[in-house]
């Protein structure tokens, strides 16, 4: 008899480490993509770290999920029945990324047009408004959530079985192991499982520069022209950017870098720390005329940051992995200058799923899945550099990139 796809996993138990994007799209689309099988549906655990209220609740910032290519997040909510959700909870966006110069003239911009029909390039959308959407549609599922319970190591036995050590807010009363057929790693940037079977992959890698920054609250609204596209500010050829990133019509993210020694990242800094860094900001980026300075003055006590450009390049599986899959954070991360973290989890987790349903063997669905995470991930991996490069340049480079923004403003404007 002939394999059917997914007939490798059909009354298996999956355990999924980690809530997050990549864990929850990977179980939506599984549950979603095995309703078409006759196969007996495995049994799917999925384990938390935080409670459910702190899981969607974690981080109060605005993301941009998009839309501009297949590879983008949108199509992951589209293709999961979530678009109209996300898009009540939302502010549809261009997408645009415009490029300013030190006293504000128009340098250039990139305009991404909108992919298969869907109602934007990019939609704004809180971390936790899209967190609830997705864990409410997984508690319609048949996957069972364990809040408040992590993953903390796994192991191979030596019948292909994966044990995973599981722990909960009880201490050592509340410890237990569990064996599983599939054992997927989504537990974030620092997961423990990566660093229990690929210990000497925990580390991430500086790309050159530090960005320091925070988030500023205008009650009468964003000054221009940076209140509603993404912008990027260059000094000309000093080597100093910032990128802002409005998070609504009151509230932006700026984020001021330069090239240099990786700097201790920092977050919830005293008064007198932000203070400093505020005159930090204001100092190295003196050549910027206002709203530079606005920005910086209104920054938000308490959310005042030292951001070092760090990263992890995307890793294949091979067999001593046999059992493993890990997606997002877990097995990739970008740099703080290209930010599409929640992109790339989402379409991991749908992709991932889809191979499970595809393939007639776990190995077959683990291939065809680097084969597409893996080319996802290394274009904008490769283009975050080309970024950092682009924002920092300095003398016969930043001559180059001048004339060659003035070319494309020409272009523009003839067409």
């Amino acid at each position: 008899m002939t394999a059917q796809p997914g007939q490798f996993l059909a009354g298996k138990r999956i355990v999924v480490a980690g809530g997050g994007f990549a864990g929850l799209a990977f179980v939506l689309a599984l549950d979603q993509l095995w309703q078409n099988s006759t196969l007996d549906r495995p049994e799917v655990l999925l384990y938390e770290e935080n409670n459910r209220d702190d899981a969607i609740q974690k981080d109060p910032y605005t993301l941009c999920i998009n839309g501009a290519s297949q590879n983008d997040g949108l199509v992951t909510i589209q293709r999961l029945g979530l678009l109209d959700e996300v898009r009540a909870h939302s502010t549809l966006n261009s997408g645009d990324i415009r490029v300013w110069s030190d006293n504000w003239k128009w340098l250039s911009s990139i305009n991404p047009t909108p992919y298969g029909g869907l109602p934007a390039a990019t939609m704004r959308i809180t971390r936790g408004d899209l967190k609830q959407i997705l864990v409410k549609r997984a508690e319609q599922t048949n996957t069972v959530l364990k809040w408040g319970s992590a993953c903390t190591s796994a192991e191979r036995l030596p019948d292909g079985k994966i044990r995973v050590s599981v722990s909960g807010n009880a201490g050592d009363a509340d410890k237990s192991t569990l064996d599983c057929d599939l054992l997927v790693a989504a537990d974030g940037a620092n997961s423990r499982i990566r660093a229990c079977l690929r210990p000497n992959d925990v580390e991430t890698q500086y790309a050159g520069a530090t960005q320091i920054g925070g988030i500023s609250y205008f009650p009468n609204g964003l000054p221009a022209p940076i209140d509603q596209d993404f912008g990027l500010q260059m000094s000309s050829g000093e080597g100093v950017c910032c990128i802002y990133h409005p998070l609504d019509s009151k509230t932006i993210e700026w984020a001021l870098s330069t090239l240099g020694p990786e700097r201790e990242a920092k977050n919830c800094l005293s008064p007198d720390e932000a203070s400093a860094l505020k005159q930090e900001a204001l100092q190295t980026a003196s050549m910027f005329q206002r709203p530079f300075k606005t920005v910086v003055d209104a920054t938000i006590l308490g959310t005042a940051f030292i951001r070092p450009a760090k990263e992890k390049p995307a890793f294949q599986h091979d067999t001593r992995l046999h059992g493993v899959v890990f997606i997002g954070d877990a097995n990739h991360i970008l740099s703080p200058f290209e930010l599409v973290g929640a992109n790339l989890a989402l379409k991991d987790g749908w992709d991932l799923a889809d191979q499970i349903c595809c393939n007639v063997s776990l190995d077959a669905t683990t291939a065809s899945y680097d084969r597409l995470s893996i080319a996802r991930f290394q274009p904008v991996f490769d283009f975050s550099h080309e970024r950092i490069g682009f924002g920092h340049c300095t003398g016969r480079k930043w001559a180059f990139y001048k004339h060659g923004m003035a070319a494309q403003r020409a272009f523009k404007m003839v067409h």
